[in-house]
């Protein structure tokens, strides 16, 4: 059987790429370049030597006998108990011991004593998570009962895949489960029986074998290396040495590659940040409780990951939803920064995500290109998009996109986020089809330039950001201009098309579509005023913003928000309107507090 079963749609059901809601209420096919069109010349080298490497691999691990090369020298017993920081949900726990997985967003009921693995999982992500073990903390939490059920689950998982498959031995699954596992190996070794004990260290050494070869993307090096390691760190006497020494040293390598001198992530996503700090900090406990010291590559790279976590996290605790970060929840993101948690007023720019602030206002702008290559599997087509809180009310934000919602690629596109779509096109694109099964659903598309320019007064800030990546389509560069009044909590702002130089000649004089979008966070009201150009927005403190705009058309419509997997309704104000391509265009658009000038007429 399948470990995934026939579960629904995995090529990117639910909504098709380019269905963002849209204009007045429906959804909106978003007209994209296909993903024949924009695979150049360099993504086929890659695709190549994937598909090469993968096959070699399949073929090599799928012969009878491999797992005899993963068993090593026994392991005895396990030496430590390492602390996952992540916050914990009892109740997935308690569901588990009664027959009731609920993962992803999703629910599968089976009898006491059953096998939830030899069975079809509702969905692909919810098998990600069933065999990642992503259940195990949550079930570790019930003490002893829940200690037995996960040490029977993980025999029975052993049972049904103890030969390679590529699904449940997927390195990035491997990598989770290992660490689950890792992090309860001890406390599942003091329910179990001598043979159980040493079968359950046997079972977790293979693991962690498995994940000092190939394959496995370079994204994700740092992970597969933490959670060997710290495997290596659970394990007693000389296999476990074994395995940590090796570990560490490839981590060492990939951290540089991977954390930015200012603490961003290569990917830029502020979520795959927070993840790889949480695994260090699991790993620096470890080897505490072992006495080892920890290398200085990972000390540095946990210091500049808490950094930038703190320039990343907004005032309502949670994280920016930009370039493929979910926002997190406000018990994990402070469980990563801990005691060296920052005052909110900070300030500064990280991994291209620029921040700046008043007294009430908190604003952060994507001021960078999107990573590309193998780091472009978050990244989004989303240049110029920027988060609003005012307050601790997060009212300008994204559709939320992340890894965890992979049915949903189409909010990867421009349209997803608060920024300006010309033509109702896109920047760049997911890879799709059998090439996204091979390089996974990196963004594709046009290399973008963007530039930016932040300038200080006597209590204001200027922030100037502009891209190319309306040039190849329509000719246009787009500028968005803010300033943010410190002393007024005032927040204006001017989006800029005009011509870029030299393409009047390549572009023809046509007149593009515009939608400039905001994207509200759930929850928030928005109330369309007299005139037509303004909108009452409140959030959930009930304080009150006027949202005002000289935009031709101005709506509120439906749309969608991404949390933690699972898609919630939300409203988006629309600003349309038609540009020249061989002149310039000016939309403006202001944030301040109700009260302040009255209301609109």
């Amino acid at each position: 059987m399948s470990p995934l079963g026939p579960f629904a749609r995995t090529d990117g059901g639910g909504l098709p790429p380019g269905d963002i809601p849209g204009l007045r209420g429906a959804p909106v096919r978003t007209p994209v370049r296909t993903s024949g069109a924009a695979t150049g010349p360099g993504l086929w080298p890659a695709i190549l030597g994937r598909l090469l490497n993968r096959q070699l691999w399949i073929e090599a691990y799928g012969l009878p006998g491999y797992a005899l090369t993963l068993r090593g020298r026994p392991a005895q017993g396990f030496s430590t108990t390492p602390r996952d920081f992540r916050p914990v949900d009892p109740a997935i726990g308690k569901g588990i011991i009664g027959g009731r997985f609920v993962l992803a967003g999703s629910s599968l009921e089976i009898e006491a004593a059953a096998d939830p693995f030899n069975r079809p999982s509702p969905t692909r992500a919810f098998a990600i998570d069933l065999h990642a073990f992503a259940w195990l903390p949550s079930l570790m939490a019930q003490g002893e009962r829940g200690a037995r059920e996960a040490l029977r689950l993980t025999l029975i998982w052993a049972d049904v895949f103890v030969r390679w498959s590529p699904f449940a031995w997927d390195p990035d699954i491997l990598a989770r489960r290992a660490f689950n596992l890792a992090c309860a190996a001890r406390r599942m070794g003091q329910v179990a029986t001598e043979a159980e004990r040493l079968r359950l260290a046997s079972i977790i050494a293979r693991q962690a074998r498995q994940l000092l070869r190939p394959p496995g993307g370079v994204a994700t090096l740092p992970e597969r290396m933490t959670a060997a390691a710290l495997v290596g760190c659970v394990l007693s006497g000389p296999p476990g040495l074994s395995i940590r020494r090796k570990a560490i040293a490839r981590l060492v390598r990939s951290l540089p590659r991977t954390v930015g001198p200012d603490g961003g992530h290569a990917s830029r996503s502020p979520e795959a940040g927070l993840e790889l700090l949480l695994d260090l900090l699991t790993l620096e406990d470890g080897l505490g409780q072992i006495s080892e010291p920890l290398p200085d590559a990972v000390d540095d790279a946990i210091a500049r990951l808490r950094d930038a976590l703190a320039v990343q996290t907004l005032p309502d605790g949670r994280l920016a939803t930009l370039q493929g970060g979910g926002p997190s929840t406000a018990d994990r993101v402070a469980a990563a920064r801990g005691v060296d948690a920052r005052p909110e007023d900070v300030t500064g720019i990280v991994g291209g995500l620029s921040r700046i602030r008043s007294p009430l206002l908190t604003v952060t702008a994507d001021t960078a290109a999107p990573a590309r290559g193998p780091w472009a599997v978050n990244a989004c087509a989303q240049p110029l998009a920027v988060e609003i809180v005012c307050g601790k009310d997060r009212l300008v934000t994204g559709c939320g996109w992340s890894p965890r919602a992979g049915d949903r690629q189409g909010l990867r596109l421009t349209p997803g986020h608060s920024t300006l779509t010309l033509g109702e096109t896109s920047t760049g694109e997911p890879l799709g089809g059998w090439k996204a099964d091979l390089l996974g659903p990196r963004l594709i598309g046009a290399p973008l330039h963007v530039e930016v320019n932040q300038r200080d007064g006597e209590g204001a800030v200027w922030l100037e950001i502009e891209h190319d990546g309306w040039v190849s389509g329509f000719g246009l560069l787009h500028q968005r201009r803010l300033y943010l009044d410190q002393r007024l909590d005032e927040l204006r702002a001017e989006e800029r098309l005009h011509p870029a130089p030299g393409r009047k000649d390549v572009v023809r004089a046509i007149a593009a579509p515009y939608a400039v979008r905001f994207q509200l966070e759930p929850g928030v009201q928005a109330s369309l005023a007299r005139d037509r150009r303004s909108i009452l927005l409140r959030g959930h403190s009930g304080r009150g913003w006027w949202f005002r705009t000289d935009g031709p058309d101005v709506a509120i419509e439906p749309s969608v928000h991404v949390d933690d997997g699972l898609t919630r309704r939300s409203l988006q104000i629309v600003v349309r309107g038609s540009a020249r391509t061989d002149s310039e265009t000016k939309i403006r658009w202001k944030l301040s507090p109700a009260g302040a000038g009255g209301e609109p007429s």
